[in-house]
């Protein structure tokens, strides 16, 4: 496995974003593709474009590295041989190891088949070869706003639900405060009544 992380300062072209309005940060991105070639040329562009680029040369190579390096984005090849793409996908979610990532499937422009299936799988998007990576560059960062919007959504809703909860067990120790209260009032009243009595009953009887 390798990293590519871009340290030189590099001049947009002409029309292009700078690198530091891309994004507040630069973006993990994890490539697990068997082709050597493949891989450093995806490395060395996606880099350029302001990625954090890991690579795996298989799905078990992938697994191994999740552990200690989240990824925002997995790219995945659907041609691995040793362990299949849908299989590395389903083994990095069964593992936990990238709740917050997206998986996006990389195959070939005849490949219509095996994209629906990745899709099917539970991919977040599924690219071609060769790449066009000026609109790779755009899906991946919008994919990547999407699941960070998901998630300050899902944890927005985890802080209501604590909050509904809260007060839930709030209101319950209220309600049985108010019971215990008017169980002490009806013994109050209880009592009073029973003095009541025998003060009527003291008094007929010296009479």
């Amino acid at each position: 496995m390798q990293f590519w992380k871009r340290d030189a300062i590099r001049r947009p072209r002409q029309g292009q974003v700078p690198d530091d309005a891309r994004a507040a940060r630069r973006l993990r991105l994890l490539l697990v593709d068997e082709d050597a070639t493949s891989r450093a040329v995806v490395a060395r562009r996606l880099s350029h474009l302001g990625y954090d680029v890991a690579l795996a040369e298989n799905g078990f190579a992938a697994l191994s590295l999740l552990v200690t390096r989240p990824a925002d984005v997995i790219l995945i090849d659907m041609g691995l041989t040793l362990l299949p793409a849908i299989a590395t996908m389903r083994k990095i979610r069964a593992a936990a190891l990238a709740e917050n990532s997206c998986f996006v499937m990389i195959g070939g422009r005849q490949e219509t088949v095996s994209a629906v299936e990745a899709l099917d799988a539970g991919a977040d998007d599924h690219v071609v070869k060769p790449y066009d990576f000026d609109l790779l560059d755009a899906r991946l960062r919008h994919l990547c706003a999407r699941a960070e919007q998901l998630g300050v959504l899902t944890r927005h809703n985890a802080e209501l639900d604590a909050r509904i909860a809260r007060r839930a067990l709030e209101l319950g120790e209220t309600r049985d405060a108010l019971a215990e209260m008017q169980a002490d009032r009806a013994r109050l009243v209880s009592s009073i009544q029973a003095l009541h009595d025998e003060i009527d009953r003291l008094n007929t009887s010296r009479n």
